[in-house]
């Protein structure tokens, strides 16, 4: 399994880990971890994400229209420098706040 999700109810917050590379292929497994719960905080942890690909990003930007957050409230953290330049050139911090 390459997603797993950390839920703490009683703070409203959604931390979601990925590992690998992440695309198309964690799709079904990323969407689960967020579906239905339009009040949570989110944070994306991607400390073991070696590779983002096109799907990938297509992957946060469906998150975040789903979940119809406004900019900036998803987190992403633990970025590692490659996958960290492919979001700055995608403008991903205009969306999200990258720590």
């Amino acid at each position: 399994m390459s997603v797993k999700t950390l839920i703490n109810t009683e703070a409203k917050q959604i931390t979601i880990f990925v590992t690998g590379s992440f695309g198309f292929h964690i799709i079904q497994e990323f969407r689960r971890s967020y579906s239905e719960r339009h009040d949570y905080q989110f944070t994306i942890d991607l400390r073991k994400v070696e590779y983002m690909d096109s799907a990938g990003l297509g992957i946060l930007i469906n998150m975040h229209n789903y979940l119809d957050q406004r900019d900036r409230n998803i987190c992403i953290t633990n970025t590692l420098p490659q996958v960290r330049k492919i979001l700055a050139i995608s403008r991903f911090d205009r969306k999200f706040k990258i720590e």
